[in-house]
């Protein structure tokens, strides 16, 4: 009777502390997943009413749960390794690379990426002298989706539609690319594989390019795919490369007129690593290479990828412009770029071009 009552009593304490700890939890962040948790909301009259109180609270409940991650990895081993599940929070994981299933190809999503793409040639290209091109990344499916079984998207319709709806040069990178250029870990390339992929597009744009780069390695990395799995991963090294003509070279942020790091090396420690690249997230970011050739300039229209493929083209220009949709208004370009004769190359990944809502 006495075993029966201690072992009623413990459960009750470790109920009650688990219960008292998620109401009182305020995490803000999972690091694992990169994405911000659901807060506790405020009890009022209005929000009863409407059922936004327990909508917001049933999510709050779930992300504010004492030992969260404990039971997310504990979730994840058991429908991978015991009953066999391909996939896990839609990422699956082969030869010890994790990437995410996106299918199938969104038409609407192209549709829009397109139509955001032609804005800008109607509003800032036509009637200039610009040379302009167009290139696409395939994410890791491309890849390894097909030889798994998995359902992957149409890419050749995507590149199809392109086709048909862009009037400018095409730079193919699908047979430059390979699977061991990605993290096996997240979803981008790695710097240190991509002097082919900056080599591809120089020749493409008719221009010179050197690979004479070393690579600096600076540790050990868990990706976005680690996180959002949960599964056990291995993480992948944090690599970028450096050259002479890298470090007589500037960044900064046009809008704020603030110093950007070419490569922040304390962006390792931080909530997405991969933001050592240029600053990572931002609307706009001007790289100048002082001894680059006169007057060559690039305007290059990017997501996250662009990031870490520019440095690799300082070389070949005098000023690279990056330009980032997802965080400014296409109707704001005209305040910081005056369109005349330069190179401008629109790259963006499938993952992208899938989901291309956040272009403005």
């Amino acid at each position: 009777m006495k075993k029966k009552l201690v072992t009623l009593v413990l459960l009750g304490l470790l109920l009650l502390s688990g219960g008292l700890g998620m109401l009182t939890g305020h995490r803000e962040l999972s690091l694992g997943e990169r994405r911000k948790l659901a807060q506790w909301p405020k009890l009022t009259g209005a929000a009863l009413l409407s059922g936004s109180f327990t909508s917001s609270a049933d999510k709050a409940a779930a992300d504010q749960f004492p030992f969260r991650e404990f039971f997310r990895r504990g979730k994840a081993l058991y429908v991978t390794y015991v009953l066999g599940q391909p996939d896990n929070n839609g990422i699956y994981v082969t030869d010890d690379s994790a990437a995410k299933l996106d299918y199938p190809l969104s038409q609407s999503s192209l549709r829009h990426a397109i139509d955001r793409i032609q804005n800008i040639v109607d509003n800032y290209l036509s009637g200039t002298q610009v040379r302009c091109y167009y290139s696409v990344i395939p994410d890791k499916n491309y890849f390894l989706g097909n030889s798994l079984g998995y359902p992957v998207m149409d890419y050749d319709r995507l590149l199809d539609e392109l086709s048909r709806s862009l009037s400018m040069t095409y730079l193919d990178l699908f047979e430059t690319l390979s699977p061991e250029d990605y993290y096996r870990t997240d979803p981008h390339w790695r710097q240190e594989c991509l002097e082919p992929v900056a080599s591809s597009l120089a020749r493409g744009m008719g221009l010179p390019f050197s690979s004479a780069f070393e690579t600096v390695t600076l540790g050990r990395f868990s990706g976005a795919y680690a996180g959002q799995s949960a599964l056990p991963l291995e993480p992948d090294s944090l690599c970028y490369l450096e050259n002479e003509t890298l470090r007589g070279c500037t960044a900064y942020d046009p809008v704020s007129g603030d110093p950007v790091p070419i490569y922040d090396p304390d962006k390792l420690d931080s909530r997405d690593p991969y933001d050592l690249f240029l600053g990572g997230a931002l609307p706009l970011v001007v790289l100048e290479n002082p001894n680059g050739p006169a007057g060559r300039e690039l305007v290059l229209f990017r997501d996250s990828f662009g990031s870490s493929l520019a440095p690799l083209l300082a070389a070949s220009y005098s000023k690279i412009t990056l330009v980032d949709l997802r965080y400014m208004d296409s109707s704001l370009l005209g305040d910081y770029v005056t369109f005349s004769h330069q190179d401008v190359l629109f790259l963006y990944s499938t993952l992208l071009l899938n989901s291309s809502q956040s272009l403005r």
